[in-house]
């Protein structure tokens, strides 16, 4: 993972290894709340690239993990899950994800097997059905499903949409992926690499310190405080001994929020931070000092900039 500005461009024709004869191509992962796609993409990608938790709609913008498989670059675009939205933050993480539908090369249509066809997934099932582009269907988790119940679902799901092939998986365990990965690869279009064959994201290191601050702010709170907080990574500070100083605001909608977040003498917010740091130091290979301060900003998911600071598009 790199910083913004480090990252390449996309290469012109031929600048990959092979020249023309490179498959490269934009498969974008998309479903209801909770279905398991981060999980999926960071076993695809081998590596973290994207948080997870057992809360829904952890992810809130799309994030691209680049995955290598037999001579094909395939760019998996995380999406947030699909739901009905009320906040101009919901509005927005939901545009997020039509949006890496629509400018991508295929479409992986994540459903939990145990939740099955839900009305949110009927809703999205109508919306891919309008799309020309080539759809693929992982029926996702299920080692966690009686067999009989599979095999119905996917024929009804196969009813609603034109789907070009549908894979039995289980992301956590790492099942069915072997297949679902060479489907992919094998139907990438024709191109150059858009990134170099050792890059694993496209998320800067800045952001990644952001999510991963709010992933142990997912875990280790409940109630209203995961989905109304948002992390802002203020200050990145490079030392001498190779380690560097990261500065991150957590903001909250209301008092009591931060309280919670904060806990008795700080102890929850040094908790947070710990885990944090510590996952951050595995992932960078270096040392980090993580300082988190949290601030109650009411109505903050309404406000245009912190949507841009996001990564969201402003919406009306």
């Amino acid at each position: 993972m790199s910083d913004a500005q480090d990252r390449p461009a996309a290469r012109g024709p031929g600048a990959a290894a092979g020249g023309g004869d490179t498959r490269c191509g934009l498969v974008a992962v998309v479903g209801a709340p909770n279905a398991g796609k981060s999980t999926l993409v960071n076993a695809l990608a081998g590596a973290k690239v994207t948080i997870v938790s057992p809360k829904p709609q952890t992810t809130r913008f799309r994030i691209r993990a680049v995955v290598m498989q037999a001579g094909a670059q395939i760019i998996l675009v995380d999406t947030p899950g699909i739901f009905a939205p009320r906040r101009r933050l919901d509005r927005a993480m939901v545009a997020a994800a039509w949006g890496g539908a629509q400018d991508a090369d295929r479409t992986l249509l994540i459903v939990d097997a145990r939740a099955g066809l839900t009305e949110a997934v009927r809703a999205i099932a109508g919306r891919l059905a309008q799309s020309p582009k080539p759809l693929f269907l992982a029926l996702n988790k299920v080692d966690l499903v009686e067999p009989p119940r599979l095999l119905p679902l996917a024929a009804e799901l196969n009813a609603l949409l034109p789907v070009a092939e549908t894979f039995m998986i289980s992301a956590e365990k790492g099942r069915g992926l072997d297949r679902l990965l060479d489907r992919l690869a094998a139907d990438m279009p024709p191109g150059p690499y858009l990134f170099p064959e050792d890059e694993l994201s496209d998320l800067p290191n800045r952001m990644l310190v952001a999510e991963i601050v709010r992933e142990q702010i997912l875990r280790q709170t409940h109630e209203e405080v995961p989905h109304h907080a948002t992390v802002e990574t203020e200050n990145w500070q490079e030392r001498k001994d190779g380690s560097v100083r990261v500065d991150c605001t957590v903001y909250v909608a209301r008092p009591t929020q931060k309280a919670i977040l904060i806990g008795d003498g700080g102890a929850r917010i040094k908790a947070i931070g710990q885990s944090a740091r510590r996952e951050l130091e595995a992932l960078l290979e270096r040392r980090v000092h993580l300082f988190l301060n949290v601030k109650d900003r009411p109505g903050w998911d309404e406000e245009h900039g912190r949507l841009r600071a996001l990564g969201l598009e402003e919406l009306d």
